[in-house]
Order: structure tokens, then sequence, then C-alpha cells
């Protein structure tokens, strides 16, 4: 039996065969039987390689986070995830840049990933546990960017919107004028108008 930890754009967790190409980390949000107790434990949602030096990765250990599953990084970052600082730390970097271009750092402050963990969690997630959306039409939004469709969450990637599912992407018709409920935190969607992309798994 799957355990309820594969992460669709909503940041809802699902239990699904497929693993995907990036592991995830909120926190120790699980029981001792690999039950789901909470969405997080703290607000620095990572993503994280699924491999990284080696180290053995076991689902649902007690008194360990939570290992999560995403299909790609546009899925992750659509949560409301962003790249670790240790095991993907070439994405992490690049996150900070455009970051610090887009929404300004303070220089030389040791705190940025406090920062923007701070920021990210209030355009994710409501106080009473409902994922933050916003509004705007599908024709206006860049590459990279998630939003809710009539059967499943949608993703804009290079002129064409995907229809996205836990195994994969496949080709959607979408009415771009029509204003829809945008899954990807704000504050994530202004990097992508300054050229930082996710990584997709197509």
């Amino acid at each position: 039996m799957a355990f309820r930890n594969r992460v669709a754009p909503t940041g809802a967790l699902h239990a699904a065969s497929s693993r995907g190409t990036l592991m995830g980390n909120r926190g120790i949000i699980h029981d001792d039987q690999g039950n789901i107790l909470r969405t997080h434990a703290h607000q620095n949602w990572v993503t994280c390689a699924l491999n990284y030096k080696g180290r053995k990765q076991v689902v649902m250990t007690p008194g360990r986070y939570t290992r999560l599953f995403f299909l790609d990084e546009a899925t992750a970052l659509s949560a409301g995830h962003r790249p670790c600082a240790t095991c993907r730390r070439d994405r992490y970097r690049s996150f900070v840049d455009a970051w610090c271009q887009v929404h300004g750092c303070p220089a030389g402050n040791r705190s940025v990933p406090q920062l923007i963990d701070k920021i990210l969690h209030a355009a994710r997630i409501s106080r009473n546990g409902a994922k933050v959306t916003f509004q705007a039409k599908p024709a206006e939004l860049p590459d990279g960017t998630m939003f809710v469709g009539d059967e499943a969450p949608i993703l804009r990637w290079n002129g064409y919107f995907l229809r996205w599912s836990f195994s994969g992407y496949r080709v959607a018709e979408v009415n771009e004028s029509r204003e829809v409920s945008v899954l990807t935190p704000k504050p994530v969607v202004d990097l992508f108008s300054v050229g930082w992309t996710p990584e997709v798994q197509l």
C-alpha cells in the first residue's frame, strides 16, 4: 500500500504509486504507523534530491522527518516548496539570486532563507490551512506556473498548457482569456517573469 506522501500542485498529500523526481521535507508530520497527522511542522518547506551522498532514504521512519515526493520541480514550487540549500545547492543558489533580484534581500544578511520561507509560507497556505491562490488569465502567466483546471492542475510551459497528474503531463485545451486560480505562489511566479524557470518532467 502506498503511503500518503505524494504531493500535488495544491500542496495536498495523496497516496499514489508514482515516486517522482524529487523528495521534500516539511518536518515530522506522520505518526509511528505512517499516518499523516498535519500539513507541516515548520515553515522551511524544501525540495531535496532523491539520492544524496549515498544516504539511505527510509520513508515514514518514526521520529524522522516525513519524506514527501514530487513529480518535478514545477509541482514542488506550486505546492510551496523551495530548493534545499544542502542537497540541491546549485538550484538553491540560482533561486535565491532570482529572489533577491525580484524581491530584494538585506545585504550581508545570513537570514535570507528564513526571510524567504516566511514570505513563501504566507503565500502558500492560510492560517486555517487552505491553499492560497490569486487570480490571473492563463495568457498572462509565465512558463512554469500552475493553475486550477477543470479536471486537474494545469502547467503553462513553452507556449503549451499541460494537464498535470502524478505520472506526468498531457496537452490540455485552455480558455486563455478566462481568469483562473493560480496555484504557484505569487512570489515564485514573479521569479519566472525574470527568466528563472523550474525543472519539468516531460
